[in-house]
């Protein structure tokens, strides 16, 4: 009996040593693709390219590589013959039409905001992600996590400065900027944490498959997308010059990468939440930073300088102390 369930837990130390394994291999890819996306899209997307047309074409890449990779791994039968239109509404259509509301709020706050403000206050995500997902999983985090987060924050602030500080526009009618300024990316700050952890609650306690997730996902995207085209600039230009217009053999490029980044997304949400996310996304600053020494030979400010150790130390502090369930006393 003893002999059973000590090869019961070796079995199951291997199962999460191998998932451990998958999980960094994939928030490294994500770390990568969020640090060369900007410098990449920078160099192949011209400036007469309809912005709609590339985030829908993003889109459609994204629903394609996913399909694939249902197919290879087997999932597709399954999954085809599973799918109902209430369970993938419940699963995916949320999340997608709150990210749909908080990519609009976005834009609304960056035209009113100046870069660097708009910046530090994005970062509040990473703080309503770890709330909800306490408050739709239960997802408890240790002191020496949300010790570990607000050092996050704080290099992501940092980092924030250092970059946000070299442009410097937005409204300057103080109405304007709380109104259309911080109070949109605030609102969109806690969006953001609760589609995470929505996404989050689908991929692991409902068993919702991460790659239709990102089927789903994109498919609602793109027709809330569509829609908005109906009266748009971007609608108008494609109107009259056509979807394409502008585009170059450059500009697939970003296209697949970006949609390559959404599908990793999907997959490090559901190996390992929505919190593991921020951490990405704020070391993925520091690639760009990086990225931008070695092809553009500008060197990282002294915020990056600095930032860098605290992320590395934050890492290392959210891994090495999870929160752990005190045993009850016999």
């Amino acid at each position: 009996m003893a002999y059973t369930k000590s090869k019961a837990e070796n079995s199951k130390s291997s199962s999460s040593g191998v998932v451990e394994k998958r999980v960094w291999f994939y928030s490294l890819l994500l770390t990568v693709q969020y640090g060369a996306q900007p410098l990449i899209s920078k160099r192949c997307i011209g400036r007469d390219v309809i912005v709609t047309s590339s985030v829908l074409a993003c889109e459609i890449v994204k629903v394609i590589c996913a399909l694939l990779l249902m197919a290879k791994d087997g999932t597709l039968n399954k999954a085809f013959k599973e799918w109902t239109l209430i369970g993938s509404l419940r699963a995916s259509g949320l999340p997608a039409a709150i990210y749909a509301l908080q990519n609009s709020l976005l834009q609304i706050s960056y035209r009113n905001l100046d870069s660097l403000t708009f910046s530090m206050l994005n970062q509040t995500k990473l703080i309503f992600t770890a709330l909800f997902t306490f408050i739709i999983l239960r997802q408890k985090q240790s002191i020496q996590q949300i010790g570990a987060l607000f050092i996050l924050i704080l290099a992501a602030v940092l980092l924030s400065i250092g970059e946000g500080s070299r442009k410097d526009y937005g409204s300057d009618n103080p109405d304007e900027i709380v109104l259309y300024g911080i109070i949109p990316v605030l609102i969109a700050s806690v969006l953001s944490g609760l589609a995470s952890a929505l996404c989050q609650w689908a991929s692991q306690v409902k068993k919702h498959s991460s790659y239709l997730m990102t089927v789903e996902m994109s498919i609602v995207g793109s027709l809330c997308l569509l829609a908005s085209t109906y009266k748009s600039p971007d609608g108008e230009a494609m109107r009259q010059h056509g979807f394409f217009y502008g585009w170059t053999l450059l500009t697939t490029i970003p296209v697949f990468v970006n949609a390559v980044g959404g599908i990793l997304v999907g997959l490090v949400t559901s190996y390992a939440g929505g919190v593991r996310k921020g951490f990405v996304i704020v070391s993925a600053l520091l690639v760009t930073a990086l990225l931008q020494f070695v092809l553009d030979g500008k060197p990282p400010s002294l915020f990056c300088l600095v930032a860098l150790p605290l992320v590395m130390t934050s890492i290392s502090i959210y891994q090495k102390y999870p929160y752990r369930v005190k045993k009850k006393e016999a």
